[in-house]
């Protein structure tokens, strides 16, 4: 844990070519792959890859997804291993959609796509895509989606969760960490009694697994790929495990593999200092326009009496009670956008002072930097039929379990962070850096995948991105060292494509039409449209690196 996002067909000449296919390149140097260490008689042996062979002989039955939406628009059913180390075992649904190329004599292979999370359910990107992709790329693919293992249709999980329970971003505070602590042991045991034996295989290194699958079900050689935010690691975990068979790999708002997953979230507290510095400089620069001060140490301060007059005497907004931490959680995300974020604390100075305050502008702040949920969501949720609390189950199994090593069993651990955080980052660093979930996980079933390769691939990047920071762009394009790097500058909001400028569409698109990646890094500038629709997009903090599209396409 935005915006618009979003997919190879060769004929199956035998079997015995595709099943090995599922097992990742001896160059990944990846133990546990599917379904043995992926060393290399497990490459030629075809006694080491037989148990694949029922999955890829499956012929998905493909149907209209809903009767409200374009008959194009296509959904199925295959079945994968729970577990990819003993593939004759227990079975799990993924749910899969397509849309087809309207030029199939122009079509060079299937682009999958991935809109964040993890947690976050995909089967609707290929309406996305069709809508935001322009024809040059369009001819070239069959647009294909997924949910992610554990989410929406594919077999979901769930923890039971009450909506307390689900409400993770705890601030930390002496008098409450005890109980704070007792939350984050409950959600543990709820998922392991749950979940049982299906919570360890619920993970990237999996649902990586699960992509190359669906690519032998659909007959293909290679796939192309389009991921936003946590689909970014998603995209590097497969090309680490199957080099040879990742073709065009757009990433769009990275995480830095090396900091998945507590190191990310604790950056949203280190990126946010930054954005809340830049804002204070711009906010001074308009003081006639706002009123905050006419320095940026005189706004500094306007912010932080607002707080500390919220912890002492909540501010009513909307009939409801406005604490310091609500107000800080709310700017941490907001202070990436300065004219939003002005505008929301002129309100809140209006509320704190018993004056008529604007409960939209508020919202920005109350909500976390949102304008409401997206009405996507709750239809997706519905078709899904999915557990209540599915996204956050799903979200806490691969937060935890892809790397139980970066989180410590120790609860004194997290306090003594939590405090030193506050004080270094003091927006949110003790909501990043306090107890979790994961300090009570199972150890993970498999090593965390260490990303480091040459597959080509193109990485986007806003340089004001609140949930995935300019540095952590910059580190996935380190460790894809066959990548280059689109650098949006002066660009808000977390996921850029499509942006509606020339420049940074442009390379994304010639990319995926042409297989050209940029002869070198790209720099572009965002304009003020592109930034205001940002805005339009901004969500709710639900998820860390979860750039989900704010905008239903408008057929689903």
């Amino acid at each position: 844990m935005r915006r618009r996002r979003l997919a190879p067909l060769v004929a199956v000449s035998a079997l015995a070519t595709l099943a090995p296919a599922l097992v990742p390149s001896t160059a990944t140097a990846a133990p546990a792959a599917a379904p043995s260490a992926g060393t290399s008689s497990a490459v030629s042996s075809p006694a080491a890859t037989s148990g694949l062979d029922r999955y890829v002989k499956q012929k998905p039955a493909w149907k209209r997804c809903a009767p409200e939406v374009s008959a194009a628009y296509q959904c199925a059913t295959v079945k994968v291993p729970l577990d990819y180390r003993k593939p004759g075992g227990k079975r799990i649904a993924l749910a899969i959609s397509r849309i087809r190329t309207a030029e199939p004599g122009k079509r060079r292979g299937i682009l999958l796509s991935n809109p964040g999370g993890p947690g976050g359910d995909g089967l609707w990107m290929p309406l996305m895509m069709k809508e935001e992709l322009p024809e040059s790329v369009l001819k070239r693919y069959d647009l294909v989606g997924f949910d992610p293992r554990g989410v929406g249709r594919s077999s979901p999980v769930s923890c039971d969760l009450t909506p307390e329970q689900e409400n993770w971003l705890r601030p930390y505070k002496a008098e409450t960490y005890a109980k704070d602590v007792a939350w984050a042991r409950t959600v543990a045991d709820k998922c392991r009694k749950r979940m049982g034996n299906r919570l360890p295989h619920i993970t990237t290194r999996n649902t990586a697994r699960d992509m190359d699958l669906v690519r032998a079900v659909l007959g293909e050689k290679r796939i192309s790929y389009f991921g936003y935010s946590y689909g970014t690691y998603l995209g590097a975990v497969y090309a680490q495990l199957f080099p040879a068979r990742a073709d065009r790999f757009v990433l769009d708002s990275a995480v830095d593999p090396r900091r998945a997953w507590r190191g990310m979230i604790q950056w949203w507290a280190e990126g946010a200092e930054p954005a809340f510095d830049r804002w204070t400089e711009w906010a001074a620069a308009r003081s006639k326009t706002y009123g905050l001060g006419d320095t940026p140490k005189k706004v500094d301060r306007t912010f932080w009496d607002l707080v500390a007059r919220a912890d002492e005497d909540p501010i009513e907004v909307d009939g409801q009670p406005t604490s310091g931490d609500d107000i800080r959680q709310g700017m941490r995300a907001l202070a990436f956008t300065p004219q939003a974020a002005s505008e929301a604390v002129v309100e809140l100075k209006k509320a704190a002072q018993g004056r008529p305050a604007s409960a939209r502008k508020l919202s920005l702040i109350t909500e976390g930097g949102a304008t409401g949920a997206p009405e996507w969501a709750g239809r997706a949720a519905l078709a899904a039929e999915a557990p209540a609390d599915n996204m956050t189950a799903a979200f806490w199994a691969v937060v935890c379990g892809d790397n139980s090593a970066a989180w410590s069993r120790d609860p004194r651990t997290y306090r003594r962070d939590a405090i030193e955080d506050k004080g270094r980052y003091p927006l949110f660093g003790d909501f990043a850096s306090s107890i979790k979930p994961c300090a009570f996980w199972r150890t993970s079933a498999e090593p965390v995948t260490a990303v480091r390769n040459r597959v080509g691939s193109l990485v986007v990047q806003n340089e004001w991105d609140s949930q995935t920071p300019l540095p952590s762009g910059r580190a996935l394009h380190a460790q894809l060292r066959g990548s280059k790097m689109v650098t949006v500058l002066g660009g808000e909001g977390h996921g850029v494509y499509p942006s509606g400028t020339t420049c940074t569409d442009g390379a994304v698109n010639r990319y995926l039409a042409t297989g050209r990646l940029p002869a070198k890094d790209v720099t572009c500038r965002a304009t003020a449209a592109s930034n205001a629709r940002a805005r339009e997009d901004r969500k709710p903090d639900v998820l860390p690196g979860s750039p989900v599209p704010e905008r239903a396409p408008d057929r689903f």
